[in-house]
């Protein structure tokens, strides 16, 4: 007796095995709970527009904030990038770099980090208002060694400014 109940329950789970085996992908899929239309299919892109300098690494938090920004306190930064950042933000804009962190309407930090096992400058800047909250950041990969790593220090500072601007020119768009 015990053995015919064991063998009617092994057939009865080997046959739920099997009829669920029967059901073809297609109709699994078909099944599966939606949300609504699938989407179209794009074009993977790292940025909003195409930038002329390779794919913007910048990201816009807030744009209202952004667009509001004239002033701007920067923040000590390694590889002495605060210092070049200021000189490249007075030669070219978009902000006024003031030295008092108070009267600043933005302050952007950061961080610069060189790896001579990689070869490169990493650095991570960083605009908040003065409440501490994020209006727009950027990330820049800059090879080195060749070229100095001065050299790559302001060719980061370059591209953080730039982004800036595009990521301006965004905000204003929207």
């Amino acid at each position: 007796m015990r053995w015919l109940s064991l063998f009617l329950i092994c057939l009865l789970f080997s046959g739920a095995a099997i009829s669920s085996q029967d059901s073809s992908p297609q109709q699994q899929q078909e099944q599966r709970p939606t949300l609504g239309k699938e989407p179209e299919q794009r074009r993977p892109t790292l940025g909003a527009a195409p930038s002329l300098n390779g794919p913007l690494t910048a990201t816009i938090m807030d744009a209202r904030k952004l667009r509001r920004v004239r002033t701007v306190y920067i923040g000590m930064m390694d590889n002495q990038l605060n210092l070049r950042l200021s000189e490249d933000l007075n030669k070219h804009g978009p902000f006024r770099v003031v030295d008092n962190r108070n009267s600043a309407d933005a302050i952007l930090q950061g961080t610069c980090f060189d790896s001579l096992h990689l070869r490169e400058v990493h650095s991570e800047v960083f605009l908040t208002g003065r409440d501490g909250k994020a209006i727009w950041q950027d990330i820049i990969h800059e090879p080195y060694h060749p070229p100095s790593l001065a050299k790559a220090v302001d060719n980061t500072a370059e591209k953080i400014v730039l982004h800036l601007q595009e990521s301006i020119g965004q905000a204003g768009r929207r």
